[in-house]
């Protein structure tokens, strides 16, 4: 029989850190006296709900976890979730102003934030806090329980509207969830999450009271009694004797926000994991059709367009999810044997962007080297003819599970160590160009490939290879195209070696996602980490004309300064200094709190200095850090975060 356990909710078992990063204010993190909010949630209550739901999902991962038998059973429904509702929490702090990280003397931050709740009432807050929450739900969401989640989160900011969240507005938050949640489906599937929303949400309606707290309680109990139930209700959850566990995820919600109104955290079985791992949660779909998960953002598509996509990706495959960001956009989930299909599928529908793949291996499969050098083949050709495309794959990651057996021949000359026990035994393996760049990388605890000359792809996965550690982060900063780096993901990756390559286009990008390394934490949170500070930097590089071009903004000369935002030139100036000043004014007037200036070996004397001076009159309270980096290709290279 599972064992019963209480669900600790007091202050002290509350995350203080959010993967790391320091919450916003540590006394937000305190439960309040029972019955303190039973008429309703505050701004404040609202994000300690969500940083207390972080908590929650960390004791409740590994649970959560071990239960992850349908409908792959690659036991990351834990991680999923926690890594979506850690982006959303982080969104709804920047709403709030409490950026995690800002600095403690940024004063005019914080008389802006300040001003901000002078003209939000308490119901606007919570409101402004729900929607950024779960906007960043979605755009964070990993695998399909976390789209799903986003949507009930989603869900509750709808409800928020005028009133903030009562007891009323959650029971309709919960209704609303539950109608996002179907309608974001190809085909439903009862004993799910699904379920256990729709039960949630009709006893939240039955509920005789309507103060928050009773209405809380009510849905809790209600979600508990149908999550007993699940595994009663679908074939693969019975086989494996387990309850289901993106349902289990979403009692974990239901119940922090209980603890949170109340004060009293609900006592629920811990419930043991699967007793074997079966093949698939549906027996009549053959191997081959579950073998990728693709998943990315779309743009500039409406609400016809998603639907048939959603149609069309339940031709090529199953677990299909096509959910609105709230925000005009949309994401979409699928699990298929052709992910280029899936992909192009989603290209014919809007403007695709933070595309995901990742190959769904069996744990228990027999090994078979083929399968992975096919599976390698076919990611790199699809990624070849999205590049191609013009199409950019902002985050690409192929994973083969640790049954599977490299398909390199030479591999046994890799030298191999086993970590201690309770040592996270990882490395991180930073592409960088110059001395002074190859030092900052260095110091900050990776090692280095030198990309000068430019390194090719076999000189990038021996410089893996030789890596001795079980995880190895890759920053590739740019010295590769996306189609090479997943075939070497593919190619290194083994029974005895993880590797994650991060979506680093830049050295600015690789130095930030170093800011932000933490071994002590498990490898997929700390590249998600590392990924979301590399994608928060926007970089440009400031260079010098070799020949007369075309380009977006004009014909060059040989000589003149070009100032490029990305891959893209938006300056030309004869100049080199006044090309720098106009690159940062386009690249601060989208905001900024902090510049780093990697400075390269030809940049002329006083350049840095300039910029510098420039950022300081122009846009005063934003920090300027200058290194040298000794690269050859561009002048200056610009991070803005």
């Amino acid at each position: 029989m599972p064992e019963t356990r209480q669900v600790n909710c007091a202050p002290e078992s509350l995350c203080p850190e959010l993967d790391g990063a320091p919450v916003a204010s540590e006394r937000d993190a305190r439960i309040p006296d029972s019955g303190a909010f039973d008429a309703g949630l505050g701004g404040a209550e609202f994000l300690r709900w969500g940083r207390a739901c972080v908590a929650a999902l960390e004791r409740a991962r590994a649970e959560i976890d071990g239960l992850n038998v349908f409908p792959v059973p690659d036991s990351d429904t834990g991680r999923n979730l926690l890594a979506t509702v850690r982006a959303a929490v982080l969104a709804a702090e920047a709403a709030a102003g409490e950026v995690v990280g800002a600095a403690d003397g940024a004063v005019g931050e914080q008389a802006r934030i300040a001003a901000s709740r002078d003209v939000d009432g308490p119901a606007q807050q919570v409101h402004r806090y729900a929607v950024a929450m779960a906007r960043g739900a979605t755009t964070g969401a990993r695998g399909n329980s976390g789209i799903l989640l986003s949507q009930v989160l989603h869900g509750i900011a709808e409800s928020t509207v005028d009133q903030g969240l009562t007891g009323e507005t959650y029971r309709n938050g919960l209704a609303r969830a539950a109608a996002l949640v179907r309608g974001s489906l190809s085909e439903p599937v009862e004993g799910t999450i699904l379920t256990v929303l729709d039960r949630a949400s009709e006893a939240a309606h039955e509920c005789p009271r309507s103060g928050l707290a009773e209405v809380a309680r009510a849905a809790a109990e209600g979600a508990a009694r149908a999550l007993e139930q699940t595994r009663d209700q679908l074939a693969a959850l019975r086989a494996a004797g387990v309850v289901d566990a993106g349902a289990r995820g979403l009692l974990v919600l239901l119940d922090t926000m209980v603890a949170v109104v109340t004060g009293d955290a609900p006592t629920r079985r811990e419930y043991p994991p699967a007793a074997h791992t079966l093949r698939s949660g549906r027996e009549e779909v053959a191997p081959e059709q579950a073998r990728y998960e693709v998943m990315y953002a779309i743009t500039e598509a409406g609400e016809g367009r998603a639907a048939e996509l959603r149609s069309r990706l339940a031709q090529l495959g199953d677990s299909v999810v096509v959910a609105a960001d709230g925000a005009g956009g949309w994401t979409a989930h699928v699990h298929c044997a052709d992910a280029g299909a899936a992909v192009e599928a989603g290209s014919a529908t809007g403007t695709l962007r933070d595309i995901r793949i990742e190959y769904l291996a069996e744990p228990r499969a027999p090994a078979d080297p083929a399968v992975a050098e096919r599976a390698g083949r076919v990611t790199a050709g699809f990624v070849s003819r999205c590049a191609a495309g013009g199409m950019n794959l902002a985050v690409d990651s192929v994973r083969r599970s640790a049954s599977e057996p490299t398909t390199v021949a030479d591999d046994r000359d890799v030298p191999m160590y086993a970590a201690e026990p309770g040592v996270v035994d990882r490395g991180v393996l930073a592409v960088a160009a110059g001395a002074g760049a190859t030092g900052l990388f260095e110091e900050a605890g990776a090692v280095v490939l030198d990309a000068e000359p430019a390194p090719e792809s076999a000189a990038l996965l021996a410089a893996i290879r030789t890596m001795p550690h079980r995880e190895v982060l890759v920053l590739p900063n740019g010295a590769l195209p996306a189609h090479e780096l997943v075939a070497i993901g593919v190619a290194a990756r083994d029974a005895h070696r993880d590797v994650l390559l991060l979506p680093s286009a830049s050295m600015v990008q690789g130095l930030a996602a170093m800011a932000v390394h933490d071994r002590a934490r498990i490898a997929v949170d700390d590249a998600f980490a590392m990924s979301e500070a590399a994608a928060g930097t926007r970089w440009g590089a400031l260079r010098r004309a070799g020949e007369r071009a075309l380009t977006m903004v004009g014909t060059c000369a040989p000589g003149d300064g070009l100032g490029l935002v990305g891959h893209d030139v938006v300056v030309i100036d004869r100049d080199t200094h006044a090309a720098g000043r106009t690159l940062l004014d386009r690249m601060l007037g989208l905001g900024g709190e902090l510049v780093t200036l990697l400075v390269g070996a030809g940049a002329p004397d006083g350049l840095a200095t300039d910029l510098a001076r420039h950022i300081g009159t122009v846009f005063p309270g934003v920090e300027v850090s200058v290194y040298s980096g000794g690269q050859r290709g561009d002048l200056i290279q610009i991070g803005v975060e």
